[in-house]
């Protein structure tokens, strides 16, 4: 059999509120999520051994391979399933990493589409949504990558919601935020709510009634973020200062910062000036849904 190929797209949260952190220290988050046209890219060729490699841009920051997640997710599923058929991964990586994107959740669960393809298995399959669930809390959402409403500690999951096309440019001051201290930083004694308004549980399908919802919400973990890492502080200030933006977030525990647009001339064109303004950050124009 010839190699298998899948996208493996960056996950935004467009909104992200932190309700509460539970007595086990984990918290329970609302967020609507979304996929972005920039991604990484996955191959699997099958063999008798697992494996991966990595190149791209981002390959030396994505760690040794033995701790990737593509191979925990590998992992997961071939002991749930014995006679697993397997082979060489190989991952392009061009998502920066530690960034608010789950790019390595992505990853796990673009190994999980393509073991499952590979198997025969459907990708809702038990087995595989368990080895999501076991190999990361963003897995889950990222087997399917369309939009949805995310809750719990991201094992509830909305269907597939209808949302118009999105432009946006995705910005990264090249700052890796361990998730952890965010949360942190939130300073949530375990069993206490986190105050703030209700979490945004409904989208209008018109573009301009969904960009008036989405302002008034948020993400709870900004302050932490920047806190740790002031470029997302300048990321934000850069984006919100330009004519284009129409609403300026940053995406999970950060540091990317979004800026959504009127249309993707507007979206290339605060890219390329931002990209001028910053050559050392990551700066991709791209579609969001």
């Amino acid at each position: 059999m010839q190699q298998l190929l899948t996208r493996a797209p960056a996950k935004v949260n467009l909104t992200l509120r932190v309700l509460r952190r539970r007595t086990d220290g984990l918290h329970d988050l609302a967020s609507l999520v979304v996929f972005a046209g920039t991604a990484d890219l996955l191959s699997l060729r099958p063999a008798d051994v697992s494996g991966l490699t990595v190149s791209g841009p981002g390959a030396e920051a994505a760690g040794a391979t033995a701790d990737n997640l593509v191979l925990k997710a590998v992992d997961r599923l071939a002991a749930a399933l014995p006679g697993l058929r397997t082979g060489a991964f190989h991952l392009v990586k061009r998502l920066p990493v530690a960034a608010g994107l789950g790019g390595g959740s992505a990853d796990a669960a673009a190994a999980l589409r393509l073991l499952a393809r590979l198997n025969g298995l459907p990708a809702a399959h038990p087995a595989v949504m368990a080895a999501a669930r076991a190999t990361g809390a963003d897995v889950p959402v990222c087997l399917d990558p369309r939009a949805r409403f995310m809750a719990g500690t991201g094992e509830r999951l909305s269907a597939p919601l209808a949302l118009p096309p999105l432009f946006a440019v995705l910005v990264n001051c090249r700052a890796a935020v361990p998730t952890g201290p965010v949360f942190q930083g939130l300073g949530l004694a375990p069993g206490a709510d986190l105050a703030g308004p209700p979490p945004l549980d409904s989208v209008p399908a018109e573009p301009a009634a969904l960009l008036r919802r989405l302002a008034e919400a948020g993400n709870d973990l900004e302050p932490p973020a920047e806190a740790l890492a002031p470029g997302i502080t300048e990321a934000k200030a850069r984006l919100a200062a330009a004519p284009e933006a129409l609403l300026v977030r940053m995406s999970g525990s950060g540091a990317t910062v979004f800026a959504l647009t009127a249309d993707c001339r507007a979206a290339a064109r605060l890219a390329r000036r931002i990209a001028a303004e910053r050559p050392d950050w990551w700066v991709r124009p791209t579609v969001l849904g």
